[in-house]
Order: C-alpha cells, then structure tokens, then sequence
C-alpha cells in the first residue's frame, strides 16, 4: 500500500471540511485495520442519528490496548480513506497533531474550535462495557451525547457496565435516536439493528500484520 500521507502541523489542517450547524458523528479508534464494519457503523449512524458526517479519528495508539503491532499512522490513515468510500464520512488524524491520546482531550479540542458544530460520540457496545476504564469518562459523557451500537454478543455486558448504570436516566429511547444530536449532555441512545460484527483483532495475523496484505 502506498503511503504519501504527511501529518499536518496545526489542528485546523487537520480537521475535515465543515459548515456551521452541521451534525457530526465523531467515531474514534486505531483502524488498524480499517474495515468494512467501520464503514457499516458510520452509514447506520448517520442514517439513524441523521447526521450530516461521520469523521473517523485516527488515533497515535489506545491506552487500554497493547500498541506493539500497531502500523504506522499514514498506512492506517490511507487505508482507512479506502475503506470509507463515502463523502459523508471523513478521516482525520487530529489526535496526532494535538498530541494526544485520550477522548476527553479530542472532544475538548473540537468543541473549544468548532462551537457551531453538533458533535455525537459514536462507539461500539464492546467499548460501552470498558467505558468506565476511560480516561476521564465522566466527563466525556457531560461534554457530548455518546451514540452506542449493539454489538452482539457484547449487549448485555454492555448495558450491565458501571458507565451505564451510571448514566442510565439520560438514555433516550431508541425511537428517539435522530434527536440525539441536539440533546444537551449527558444523553445518550442504544441502538440496535446492525448484524455485521467485524474486529480490527479479527483481521490482523499474529506477526501484527494485516490479513490479506504483505
């Protein structure tokens, strides 16, 4: 795969076209690989959320994951925009450029930048259930409405997690989930319905590499 990516100097080179108003699906995580559940998430999210984009941050490495194997930053970031294949959803590399490796800090970033944008956290159920493991979780979940995609069989652990026990008296109906983007945090929807179950762990060798390239 070839690799011309160069990571930007200043954040606003590295924050993907907008325009005041619009509603933002934020979908953070290594990508290494990309996949097509990825792209799935993403498409299922702006259509029931209504959103208007789904930006993919790719991260520099995850501090709850082993980061030994992890391919380097352009290589991810070029194939993750293969794998996208849709203008509504944008991949960016701004947790690189701000140097860091933590949500709180990303959302942070954003929301201090781009004041007139509607942001939705996305993440999968398997990421619900270590929620409360997050950097500052607390405060991510009062900073933006987080949407939750079920994630069989991750359901029940999922939904019997500290962080959702915690948060459970601002959980919108699912029924509710296009309203989400304009709820004031803390809020968020669980949504159900999206059967493709792919994992970037799944599609990795032992050696690190991906499976089906060199």
């Amino acid at each position: 795969m070839s690799n011309n990516f160069v990571v930007p100097r200043f954040p606003a080179q590295a924050i993907p076209p907008y325009t005041e108003g619009m509603r933002i699906g934020l979908l953070g995580g290594s990508f290494n690989p990309p996949h097509q559940a990825h792209r799935a998430i993403s498409q299922f999210a702006l259509k029931r959320l209504q959103l208007d984009r789904v930006w993919w941050l790719v991260t520099p490495g995850n501090p709850l994951k082993e980061n030994g194997t992890l391919h380097e930053l352009g290589e991810r970031m070029q194939a993750a925009r293969e794998v996208a294949n849709d203008p509504r959803i944008e991949v960016s590399c701004l947790e690189s450029v701000i140097r860091t490796r933590y949500t709180i800090d990303t959302i942070n970033t954003l929301r201090r930048r781009l004041r007139g944008l509607r942001f939705v956290w996305i993440m999968g159920a398997d990421n619900l259930a270590q929620f409360h493991r997050w950097q500052d979780w607390r405060r991510i979940a009062g900073q933006v409405p987080i949407a939750v995609i079920d994630r069989p069989p991750q359901s029940f652990r999922a939904l019997a997690s500290p962080a959702a026990k915690a948060l459970a008296r601002y959980r919108l109906p699912e029924n509710k989930a296009a309203l989400l983007a304009d709820q004031p945090a803390p809020a968020w929807v669980f949504l159900t319905g999206l059967k493709l179950n792919l994992s970037s762990t799944g599609l990795r060798n032992p050696d690190g590499s991906w499976i089906g390239t060199k």
